[in-house]
């Protein structure tokens, strides 16, 4: 066991059995996530490949692509994004309510 993991089992010691359930849930499931994905990308043959590859030239060539940056926005644009996400599905959460309420009456 490396020694980075060795702490970081010595500090999920000190959290309360249900926490440290919770965590051990997580990780349980992020390494079988993993696996599957080890499994997937080792039975991928190289024709298969070439198929994904031929998709993506097609995807670039008729503009149907989305910028990296949109993809993997900087923290800034990030927060604002996910701040306007947000506040619209407020809004939008609001209206349902109200209409809901309405309908109720």
């Amino acid at each position: 066991m490396t020694e980075l993991l060795e702490r970081a089992i010595a500090q999920l010691k000190t959290l309360p059995a249900d926490e440290q359930d919770a965590i051990a849930a997580r990780l349980l499931a992020e390494l079988e996530d993993e696996r599957v994905w080890k499994a997937q990308f080792e039975s991928t043959t190289d024709d298969q490949w070439d198929c994904i590859a031929e998709m993506v030239r097609q995807e670039i060539a008729t503009g149907d692509i989305v910028p990296l940056a949109e993809v993997f926005p900087t923290q800034s644009s990030y927060e604002i994004k996910c701040y306007k996400s947000f506040s619209q599905e407020t809004r939008w959460t609001s209206r349902i309510s109200s209409r809901t309420s309405d309908q109720s009456l």
